[in-house]
């Protein structure tokens, strides 16, 4: 276990671990769903992959949502600029994990949000556990098909920038 936490980066604490856990104990208060495991061992697994979900919708919704063309709340820098920029300013790193822990609290407290809606409309449809889980699944797997979509864009680009070079 101590190697396993010796592993884990920051990256990994604040954007994945860190957003599970809190995410676990607010959804405890303020809806009936109970995550918080027991066990600590499958516990930190568990919070780690919401924390990882979070995370991806975070990504994949509200960082898309927030650099549309209609919001245009956030403009980012050009990949091939932001890998090159980092070669020269380390720190830019750094800047770019707290954007993204920024925007997985994001991610965090809209979904919890919408697992306050979904609690109050399963009950008011009638829509049972079984459904419920179908959902969830569905859900995920569509998540992780987007994600896996973009980071296959991210590993394309920076390729190309190494190529570039």
């Amino acid at each position: 276990m101590k190697e396993i936490i010796e592993k884990i980066s920051s990256y990994n604490i604040f954007n994945y671990l860190f957003p599970g856990i809190i995410f676990v104990i607010l959804l405890r208060e303020i809806t009936s769903y109970d995550l918080i495991q027991e066990n600590n061992f499958l516990g930190a697994f568990l919070y780690y992959f919401i924390g990882l979900v979070i995370s991806r919708i975070g990504s994949l919704v509200i960082g898309d949502l927030l650099k549309s063309k209609k919001l245009k709340f956030i403009k980012f820098a050009d990949y091939k600029d932001f890998v090159h920029a980092c070669d020269k300013d380390i720190k830019i790193e750094l800047f770019s994990e707290i954007n993204n822990m920024y925007r997985t609290i994001i991610s965090l407290l809209t979904l919890l949000l919408l697992a306050k809606l979904y609690e109050n409309i399963a009950k008011w449809l009638n829509i049972n556990e079984g459904l419920s889980y179908i959902l969830l699944i569905v859900t995920l797997i569509i998540l992780f098909v987007f994600s896996y979509r973009k980071q296959t864009g991210f590993v394309r680009k920076r390729v190309a920038s190494r190529i570039e070079k």
